[in-house]
């Protein structure tokens, strides 16, 4: 059965925001996909489509203002915004120490991304989620609920854990259902070297399409996915 909702995915030209654009798209969904790859997204959006079903957003999740108009857009070319997927994000080395491959410079761009990306997002989209009674998800981790050994990007996915859980709070008497999507090892381009034995795109992308296809009295509030046998 087609589902004709207006679904917004940030960091939507790879990995799980792609391979999660073509599970919505095949369920019926018309798409907003944004991310800063304008080429990418563009050829994405094309093979969903094109601007009937599924819009190309450039949009770098660190800007604000980049932020109100995506969703401007959204509103423009499909007259509303029912479920935003905030996904955009991006890991590093698990080392705290002066010998790190990471820069600060590097790690002050993960919090901006990684965390102040979210949040502006939910911020932008909010009154026109609300005005749906829609959903929004977020990309956490399993180290967002488990820390590693030296890793700066497992403390910006616990903030994403305590995001998640301040926004369904101030939600929950709206109607507006939250969750917060934590992968395990995922064989994305995140990895320079990618791993064997991990769960691929698709793999999120189902749990994603689960949560945002049960009825409007259920809230999935977190769905934690990992490859069988991950030891984390």
């Amino acid at each position: 059965m087609s589902d004709d909702r207006v679904f917004l995915i940030t960091g939507a030209s790879s990995g799980i925001g792609a391979a999660t654009a073509r599970a919505a798209a095949q369920a019926g969904h018309r798409l907003v996909l944004a991310a800063r790859s304008s080429e990418r997204l563009q050829a994405l959006a094309d093979e969903l489509g094109g601007s009937e079903r599924a819009i190309a957003v450039t949009c770098d999740v660190t800007d604000y203002a980049a932020q109100e108009a995506m969703v401007a857009s959204a509103v423009s070319a499909f007259g509303g915004l029912d479920i935003v997927f905030a996904n955009a994000g991006f890991g590093g080395a698990r080392n705290l120490g002066t010998d790190s491959t990471d820069s600060p410079e590097r790690w002050r761009e993960m919090v901006l991304t990684n965390v102040l990306g979210p949040a502006y997002t939910i911020r932008a989209c909010l009154a026109a989620v609300t005005a749906a009674r829609g959903h929004i998800l977020l990309t956490g981790s399993v180290v967002g609920r488990r820390p590693v050994p030296g890793s700066f990007y497992s403390a910006t996915k616990w903030a994403i854990t305590g995001l998640a859980e301040a926004l369904r709070l101030q939600v929950s008497a709206t109607g507006v259902r939250v969750t917060l999507i934590e992968p395990g090892m995922t064989d994305t381009p995140f990895f320079d070297n990618r791993p064997a034995n991990a769960l691929a795109p698709e793999d999120l992308a189902r749990a994603v399409m689960y949560a945002v296809s049960q009825p409007a009295h259920v809230d999935v509030g977190e769905l934690l996915v990992r490859p069988t046998g991950q030891a984390l």
